[in-house]
């Protein structure tokens, strides 16, 4: 049978697939149910910089929030329910209570907490840290630069204060995203995760107000992962994982073919339950067996390399391909 075996950052990992920040990860006991469900790693709910500063005074002056009206009691509540302090008990008794690497997520936008914080959390326990970097592109006087430094000054900061590997996880909406990469590799990133999955706007028109869009991926998004995957593997001195859209071992098998060190997921989990890992798994081996693959490091990135040395022109045949419809 087939070794699914990995690595991701330098930790050793059982399989490539990791469950990722989601509501199914902020309990321990949802942790241990996702590590008994096969997963090789887990990214434990992410906690917002919102519930690290407990003064919302200042949360004012550092976050977007402060421009809505309801924004200071929400964020008062988030922190007499979901505070900081209980989050590094959360990493404390799922690195005691399990044997796969456990990830801290933490979604942040400004660098200001993030030096002393991290250091916390590697105090915890947490075997890496994510930073789900959630800044949006919306401010037309901010330019595409000032962005970009904003995302390699929080990675920056929190390489300095730790020793445990650092991912990103990032959205795709930059301006040159093989530069960004780099930028972030060299201010100390192990890896990226693309990509994170931005709020979803809907509209009631009904009630006439705005409404949260549909919250899980379909396996459809994977698109857009697995192309800056196959471009980014051969560019970028560090690890990639595929986040949204892995919704079976295809999704997965694609990804890693591509270049993916490991997959995360969730929205399928959510949809099928927790079942759905041991599924995922089965058809990774199944799809590995078929093909005479005994072990993970044979096959991925090996569409990479078809990509890589010219990517500019593989993109454009595509692009061809697919409007004029010739094969």
């Amino acid at each position: 049978m087939a070794d699914l075996s990995t690595t991701y950052m330098g930790l050793s990992l059982a399989n490539p697939v990791i469950v990722s920040s989601c509501g199914l990860t902020g309990t321990a006991k949802g942790i241990r149910q996702c590590v008994e469900a096969g997963a090789g790693a887990v990214v434990v709910k992410s906690l917002f910089e919102e519930q690290i500063d407990a003064d919302v005074d200042t949360q004012r002056e550092h976050t977007e929030l402060s421009s809505h009206p309801e924004a200071e009691e929400y964020i008062q509540q988030m922190g007499k329910h979901l505070g900081p302090s209980d989050y590094l008990t959360l990493i404390e008794t799922a690195k005691r209570e399990n044997q796969v690497p456990i990830i801290a997520s933490v979604n942040c936008v400004s660098s200001e907490w993030w030096a002393e914080w991290a250091r916390q959390l590697q105090i915890a326990g947490a075997d890496a840290l994510e930073l789900n970097v959630a800044i949006m592109p919306r401010d037309p006087d901010l330019s595409s630069e000032s962005i970009e430094k904003r995302y390699v000054g929080i990675v920056d900061a929190v390489r300095r204060n730790v020793s445990i590997p650092i991912a990103v996880k990032i959205g795709p909406y930059v301006t040159s995203l093989p530069s960004l990469a780099r930028a972030l590799a060299r201010a100390g990133a192990q890896a990226l995760v693309l990509f994170n999955r931005f709020y979803q706007l809907d509209i009631d028109i009904d009630k006439l107000v705005p409404a949260p869009g549909y919250q899980f991926s379909t396996a459809t998004e994977i698109y857009q992962p697995l192309r800056w995957i196959s471009v980014l593997s051969c560019q970028v001195d560090c690890e990639l994982a595929g986040s949204t859209g892995v919704h079976s071992g295809r999704e997965a098998v694609k990804l890693l073919l591509a270049g993916a060190q490991v997959v995360q997921l969730c929205s399928t989990l959510y949809c099928n339950g927790l079942d759905r890992l041991h599924e995922i798994l089965d058809e990774l081996t199944g799809w590995m067996d078929g093909h005479g693959f005994g072990a993970i490091h044979e096959f991925r990135g090996r569409l990479a390399k078809l990509t890589g040395q010219h990517p500019e022109a593989f993109e454009r045949l595509q692009y061809i391909k697919a409007l004029t419809g010739v094969d």
